[in-house]
């Protein structure tokens, strides 16, 4: 079989690598639709391409999310403490457009909120997204009304977030557009969301990735920074791509994007940060001084053994815990026989960043999501993720609703919330583990089997090593034996050719 450096692949029409044919779960689940695509089958001669049918099914799939928020949105967000808990459909979205000042026309980080949060707890560009749903949302009628107005806003402008992303994922990879699919049915990604504003970074990070993919290093640049400026977590990409680029030896493509994504970020944050200090500085300052909380690994420390972790102690623990999986991402992208792909550290170093925080909401799963299916597109091993996540998506409101049923205590008790933790922290693991897998025996990677290299990867994509350490910089004749098709170890870079 020809390797990834010699399969001839047409830029302008690749030829779409059918999961049917590869992934034993698409192809039995296809049977609902007719079964397996057929060799004579053709691409591109019809108005239903994959990526239309990809952003299509994942605008259903979240219009069967909102559906599922319907017991809420008629009334259990607005009575009874448990009813949005037991019917699992509980949203931040309508709570806070009265609980951080929008119903009074408060202007977000410049007007003081009443109550203990002082100003608006989220960063610049989520809360500009937050104030166009507001300005859309009608004035009159009761609160009740004006804050279901604002979901629907909001789950609409939401709504094309989630297009935009299945969208690029669909089209990263330019000879899988299918596994844009594993994106668009993601039983999570409906679940969760309208439940915050996540959605927003997830698109502009999707996009980022897809203006990398196609060599747009400034284009990528500016995404990452305006991403950062909705959500926190975007900027962690830039690590990973440090260490491909130096493996690659692409540091112009780097410094551009660097700058690119430096000085949007500055754009967006530099006026509120002159003109309202105090209220721009409110989510830096939250998310220090937040405790333990949902979700996290400290938590089931803390319900187990009864043990007081203050958000000092955590936030020390987290760092610590990180740097020391940057370490290890680190050395396996200078040291793996093949450099990795982009998508798969960005998968890593993004799931790091969940596992070791020390809240994890149920919303955090979109962040996964899109970089789960290009760094493992292999149907089973997203299925056991998702259900670990719906697990948790489910454990998480049946424990709220434990809480807050007073005396009868309908829902999960806290020894069934830590498993549902346990849970999702697991899943997470599983998925990790298997990429780092792929990433020390290409042969299993799924994308690399096709006859690609790092189609996510851009000025990556084929290019040769210049700084490789370990046994990389001296591949064995030959790799370890393993049942199915081979490819070739990394090229290897110009010290390492012969005369």
């Amino acid at each position: 079989m020809s390797s990834a450096e010699t399969t001839p692949v047409s830029v302008d029409e690749p030829e779409p690598v059918r999961p049917t044919k590869e992934d034993e779960v698409a192809a039995a689940g296809s049977e609902l639709i007719g079964g397996p695509i057929g060799r004579r089958a053709l691409f591109g001669t019809s108005w239903w391409t994959p990526v239309r049918v990809v952003a299509l099914v994942a605008i259903g799939m979240f219009a069967l999310g909102m559906v599922q928020k319907l017991p809420c949105y008629d009334g259990g967000w607005f009575f009874g403490a448990s009813s949005q808990y037991t019917h699992a459909c509980y949203s931040d979205i309508p709570h806070l457009y009265n609980g951080r000042g929008f119903a009074d026309g408060l202007v977000p980080y410049f007007d003081k909120i009443p109550g203990d949060m002082e100003y608006l707890e989220y960063p610049v560009l989520t809360g500009l997204f937050m104030e166009v749903a507001a300005w859309l949302t009608p004035g009159s009628g009761t609160i009740q009304e004006q804050e279901q107005w604002y979901w629907m806003a909001n789950a609409g402008m939401l709504m094309v977030c989630a297009a935009i992303i299945a969208v690029c994922s669909a089209r990263i990879h330019r000879r899988r557009p299918w596994d844009g699919l594993l994106v668009a049915l993601a039983p999570a990604f409906a679940l969760t969301a309208t439940i915050n504003w996540d959605l927003l970074a997830v698109a502009l990070l999707a996009a980022a990735m897809l203006m990398w993919s196609r060599q747009r290093p400034l284009a990528f640049g500016v995404l990452i920074g305006l991403a950062t400026a909705a959500k926190f977590y975007p900027f962690l990409l830039l690590g990973p791509l440090f260490l491909l680029c130096w493996r690659a030896g692409k540091w112009r493509e780097y410094g551009t994007a660097m700058l690119g994504a430096v000085g949007a970020w500055l754009v967006v944050n530099l006026p509120v940060m002159y003109l309202a200090p105090e209220g721009w500085a409110k989510f830096y300052s939250f998310s220090q001084e937040r405790g333990v909380d949902f979700g996290s690994f400290f938590l089931v420390i803390s319900q187990r053994f009864g043990i007081q972790i203050t958000a000092e102690t955590a936030n020390a623990y987290a760092m610590v815990a990180m740097v020391l999986i940057c370490a290890g991402i680190a050395a396996l992208t200078l040291t793996a026989p093949r450099r990795p792909r982009f998508a798969q550290l960005a998968f890593l170093i993004v799931a790091a960043f969940i596992v070791t925080n020390k809240v994890y909401s149920p919303q955090y799963v979109l962040w996964l999501v899109p970089l789960a299916a290009l760094a493992r597109p292999r149907w089973r091993d997203s299925l056991i993720w998702q259900a670990c996540e719906v697990a948790y998506f489910l454990g998480i409101w049946m424990y709220l609703a434990y809480t807050t049923s007073g005396d009868a205590h309908k829902g999960l008790p806290p020894e069934g919330y830590q498993l549902a933790i346990m849970a999702h922290l697991l899943g997470t693991l599983y998925l990790c583990a298997v990429v780092v897998r792929d990433i020390l025996m290409p042969e299993r990677d799924m994308v690399r089997r096709a006859g690609d290299d790092d189609p996510s990867g851009g000025v990556l994509d084929g290019a040769e090593d210049v700084h490789v350490y370990g046994s990389a910089a001296h591949p064995p004749r030959h790799a370890a034996y393993v049942e199915g098709p081979h490819v070739e170890w990394g090229r290897p870079g110009p010290a390492d050719r012969s005369p």
